[in-house]
């Protein structure tokens, strides 16, 4: 059985989260409203809302936990070849909170592997607004031409960045975005992106299965420090996976 939570209450120890025989692993909680408040505590110890169309809100805490560091990201040689074509393309930019409403609204549309319909649900998009608007949510663009085709939006605590979601409307456009946010975390020292989902996708470019134990450690050890200031994509932070061309 998972706790039924109300308004403020504590949230229940992530150990007592479902374990991986059952129907439902990594689910905690259900209930309570999705605050800014609420939703920050949650990210702190590593919970995170997760439910359908005219469910209550369903509060999860996966493990092991699928985490990406960025120093161990796999650059393959065709997406260093795609970034390189990118950078070099007038029009072409990586854009960092210019698109936030545009890109929540196309990962929503976007769904999860094996799934039929959205997880980002009007309650979802209505809380990471506010959560955006308070500072703390962040999309990362892929613009080509001039056009929106691809990115990406997570969470930011500290020196810890929570994704989210994806989406492309052009090849790789999405692993452009990916990878920008790499070069960011490297160039701000935030060492891991939390990816939640175990999946190939996320295996194929360097994310690894943690423990919960390793998770919340290092959550402990980065939540609280001090967060970038300048969320702005300066193209010198390719160096961070290209050499200066």
């Amino acid at each position: 059985m998972i706790d039924w939570i109300h308004a403020d209450a504590p949230f229940p120890d992530t150990r007592r989260a479902l374990g991986p025989d059952s129907d439902a692993p990594g689910l905690l909680a259900a209930g309570g409203a999705l605050t800014v408040e609420r939703l920050r505590m949650a990210y702190r110890q590593g919970i995170f809302p997760w439910f359908g169309p005219g469910q209550p809100v369903m509060w999860w805490s996966t493990a092991p936990r699928m985490v990406l560091e960025v120093e161990h990201f796999k650059l393959s040689r065709s997406l260093r070849k795609t970034i390189s074509k990118f950078r070099r393309t007038p029009d072409s930019a990586i854009g960092i909170d210019l698109a936030f409403e545009r890109v929540i609204g196309a990962c929503a549309n976007t769904p999860r592997d094996g799934q039929d319909g959205t997880w980002i649900v009007p309650e979802i998009q209505t809380a990471y607004r506010q959560w955006h608007a308070a500072g703390q949510v962040h999309s990362f663009e892929t613009w080509m031409d001039g056009e929106l085709v691809g990115g990406l939006y997570g969470v930011n605590l500290g020196r810890m960045f929570f994704g989210e979601s994806m989406f492309a409307h052009r090849t790789d456009a999405s692993k452009i975005a990916l990878a920008a946010l790499v070069c960011f975390c490297k160039a701000h020292g935030i060492t891991a992106i939390d990816c939640q989902q175990q999946t190939g996708h996320l295996a194929s470019m360097g994310a690894q299965p943690w423990s919960r134990e390793r998770f919340e450690a290092h959550l402990q050890q980065t939540v609280d420090l001090p967060p970038p200031l300048d969320w702005t994509y300066d193209d010198d932070m390719w160096s961070g996976l290209i050499p200066t061309e």
